[in-house]
């Protein structure tokens, strides 16, 4: 039988390969239940290569000390928590972490303003739970009393939107290290190897802010924006390279200079400045981050192979662009504007990007 196409692999299973050729070669300490050792697990996530020749790919390029950081906490008793603004990749580091070390990305809470406390803790089995009272038959684990009792690494997304006493409920767990059950009169210990890996913005509406109590049991890194244009062409061609394989979309990947150009603008936009320093520019309302660049040219990539010739030029670039940078359409269309008209005319080589954005803009 035909195996069914996955949309999405897993950290684990896209680069199952590298994980395996990393366990085979990796001769240091491990931590109780790690899948690596963290020298392993540093080499997975920033690349290097191996005694045997394999290349491992870089999945975070940035400061490597942040990620050293990060995974020096995982093996103490404090949880981590990654900070930074939206589509700094802050998920993409909590996930191959995850892979990494436990080898299992999928113990997952996705915060959202209408999570509850069973989201964190347990849930329970309606039907059995009426038919026969609360029994360990009935009882829902959430994916953190999973990790618990497996030793292994839970993830919480956008930590900060969960309501603030709902986040409470990690304080115990966090700090005890114990999962009551009072129904049943148990309660979970956590197995060696369990950790907490939550991620947080603070640039997000609906935000519930951490309580003290709460923040001292994590860690935080803060996970900053690509400090050059050269870093961040680098991370939106990678990415883009990866999805537009995993989507197998017919057309040619972008020149490095066609990104250069979508990064230069976001990166003016975002920092109010123009790339030599001349000229200050306003930003819009938008974050204009990495993330959304990526998605920029994934978006031109899917245009041109569908509705173009198969390679994406200033149209399609242009199209995704406007929808980018366009959040409010009073105030940020006249930010495009202005930049469009005092910024992008003037640059050289960027006649046919200025016409295509300014014909979608009129």
């Amino acid at each position: 039988m035909t195996p069914t196409p996955i949309q999405r692999a897993l950290a684990e299973q896209a680069y199952a390969e590298e994980l395996a050729e990393l366990a085979r070669a990796d001769r240091r300490p491990r931590p109780p239940n790690w899948r690596l050792s963290p020298w392993a697990v540093s080499t997975y996530v920033l690349g290097g290569t191996l005694d045997n020749g394999l290349a491992i790919a870089p999945k975070y390029i940035g400061h490597p000390r942040l990620i050293e950081i990060a995974i020096a906490t995982l093996t103490t008793d404090r949880a981590l928590l990654l900070l930074g603004i939206p589509g700094t990749g802050k998920t993409w580091v909590s996930e191959h972490l995850a892979a990494a070390i436990s080898g299992d990305s999928t113990l997952l809470v996705q915060g959202t303003a209408g999570a509850s406390e069973e989201v964190i803790r347990y849930g329970w089995n309606y039907a059995s739970l009426i038919a026969r009272g609360p029994t360990d038959e009935a009882l829902v684990p959430s994916p953190i009393m999973t990790a618990m009792r497996d030793g292994k690494v839970a993830r919480v997304e956008e930590l900060t939107r969960i309501p603030s006493d709902v986040q409470d409920a990690l304080i115990t767990i966090l700090s005890e290290k114990l999962l009551p059950i009072p129904e049943l009169g148990q309660a979970v210990q956590a197995v060696k190897g369990f950790n907490v890996i939550a991620t947080a913005n603070d640039r997000d509406r609906g935000i519930n802010d951490l309580s003290s109590a709460l923040k001292r049991r994590f860690n935080t890194v803060v996970l900053p924006l690509p400090a050059t244009v050269e870093e961040e062409v680098i991370i939106v061609s990678r990415r883009v390279a990866e999805l537009s394989r995993a989507l197998e979309l017919p057309a040619e990947l972008p020149a490095a200079e066609e990104i250069r150009r979508v990064v230069t603008i976001f990166r003016e936009l975002r920092g109010g400045l123009t790339e030599d320093g001349r000229a200050k520019v306003k930003s819009p309302s938008g974050t204009l981050s990495t993330g959304e660049a990526i998605s920029v040219v994934n978006s031109g990539l899917a245009l041109a192979a569908h509705f173009g010739d198969g390679r994406m030029g200033a149209d399609e670039v242009a199209a995704s662009l406007t929808g980018a940078v366009i959040k409010d359409p009073v105030q940020d269309a006249v930010v495009w504007q202005e930049y469009l008209e005092t910024v992008m005319r003037e640059r050289h080589g960027w006649a046919d990007l200025y016409r295509a954005c300014r014909e979608l803009a009129a």
